[in-house]
């Protein structure tokens, strides 16, 4: 059934006049007889009889009458909090697909921040799986993903957030880890790398090292970067990781520049389109993006406070 027949018996029934309900719809006159008919031979009843002054409900009419309200009022009341998200009292499960790295970064600001402005707002971690993503979010089983915008599926939604670089971290008071290291200083250092797919033992980082003239010293490969810096922080070995895994460490680590240029990379958010118009969705995507940009004005407020 059409539901906009239903708003009309609605009305119909109220005004108990076709002409009245017809300019309260904003529909023609001739438009809600249409409807009327319609609604007549759905419920296999006359519903409302031409009176001498408007029109008389039927009896079947009239037991209609409360349970239709209440079930329209229901759906009114959906499509308003649909509209008017209000994060205090909104119960919502959110899936977001990203790596450990994004996890640690992104997800996990976001958990901290939603348990005060949002508590009944849950989120679930799902892997990234870039090939079955757009499958994914089409089912509904992931509604964002945390990743390299520009690797996305073309038909999905995306909106940059940041620009990641790496940067190098040992222990505190590392023999050899200074600002000012050298390339060969740094090809021989022990290194830990993470290898994604597991046990990769190259990553681009070693072409450009190679095209300076120098081969490193990797004695470990991880399958996690949550995992690096526990391990750097106990041994001598070294590591470059993403600048955001490690903020907020310096008591721990020391973290200095790589001694080459070493290629970052782009984190945005995509999403699919069944989702983006939710204002929910919509909400947790802005709060995503302040977040982010707070993070990044409070580490460069950071670094120039150091700098002075």
């Amino acid at each position: 059934m059409d539901l906009n027949l239903l708003v009309t018996l609605e009305m119909l029934l109220v005004e108990r006049n076709v002409t009245k309900a017809a300019a309260r719809l904003h529909l023609s006159q001739p438009a809600v007889s249409a409807q009327l008919n319609r609604l007549r031979h759905e419920f296999d009843d006359l519903l409302l009889i031409p009176a001498q002054r408007g029109m008389t409900p039927t009896v079947k009419a009239m037991e209609l009458l409360d349970p239709l309200r209440q079930a329209l009022d229901q759906v009114r009341a959906t499509v308003a909090s649909h509209r008017n998200f209000d994060p205090k009292k909104a119960k919502l499960t959110f899936a977001i697909a990203c790596t450990d790295y994004l996890q640690a970064a992104v997800v996990k600001p976001l958990v901290m921040e939603l348990r005060t402005r949002a508590p009944g707002v849950r989120v679930a971690i799902r892997n990234l799986d870039v090939p079955q993503m757009e499958a994914q979010m089409a089912r509904g089983d992931v509604d964002l993903a945390l990743m390299t915008p520009q690797a996305a599926p073309p038909g999905l939604r995306t909106r940059h957030l940041f620009d990641e670089r790496y940067v190098l971290i040992g222990r505190r008071k590392h023999p050899q880890l200074r600002d000012g290291i050298t390339v060969a200083e740094f090809a021989k250092l022990e290194q830990v790398i993470v290898s994604l797919d597991g046990g990769g033992f190259v990553t681009p980082v070693d072409s450009a090292l190679a095209a300076l003239g120098h081969r490193r010293n990797v004695v470990l490969s991880a399958a996690s970067f949550l995992l690096v810096p526990e391990i750097v922080s106990h041994s001598d070995f070294v590591a470059l990781v993403p600048e955001r895994l490690v903020r907020g460490s310096a008591d721990q680590l020391e973290v200095i520049d790589c001694p080459f240029p070493v290629e970052g990379f782009a984190v945005g958010m995509v999403w699919h389109e069944r989702s983006h118009g939710h204002s929910g969705q919509r909400w947790i995507r802005e709060t995503i993006v302040s977040l982010v940009a707070h993070r990044s004005s409070s580490q460069v407020r950071e670094t120039h406070s150091q700098s002075i």
